[in-house]
């Protein structure tokens, strides 16, 4: 009986640990591609032709670093002047129109943190035709940095 009783004891935590390692992974691969895959943005966004708001210094100063780096086109982390990271999430799908069709345009994080650290709502949407745009609010707004 006893032997009967610890082979559920270990059932039980193969099935645990098996339960936690999958929970832990889909956890992190959302934390890293849902919000870039998954998060369509606002349908009643705003784009502004000038920025005024202090935050739109750090993306221009983001913006400069992202030009010196080619503007990636594939997601993923990129090594900082820091000595941290930054994310690009790809190809901005632009699925609710608000910034001018017919052109491609890719999304980049503002703010370096730590590699696979979390993201904030902070984006840079870089269009092929060059124009740079700033998104304080993950796409609620669009504020224009560059022509």
């Amino acid at each position: 009986m006893k032997q009967y009783a610890k082979k559920q004891d270990r059932r039980r935590t193969a099935r645990a640990s098996w339960t936690r390692r999958a929970v832990v992974s889909v956890v992190a691969a959302a934390s890293v591609t849902s919000v870039a895959v998954n998060v369509v943005p606002s349908a009643n966004a705003s784009v502004y032709q000038t920025c005024t708001m202090t935050k739109c210094a750090d993306g221009s100063k983001a913006a400069s670093i992202w030009a010196s780096k080619g503007w990636p086109s594939n997601s993923g982390w990129y090594a900082w002047p820091d000595g941290r990271y930054n994310y690009t999430g790809g190809v901005f799908q632009n699925r609710e129109g608000q910034l001018p069709s017919g052109v491609t345009y890719h999304e980049y994080d503002v703010y370096s943190r730590a590699k696979y650290a979390s993201r904030d709502a902070y984006r840079i949407v870089h269009s092929s035709t060059g124009k740079v745009y700033f998104s304080p609010d993950h796409y609620a707004n669009f504020y224009l940095l560059s022509q």
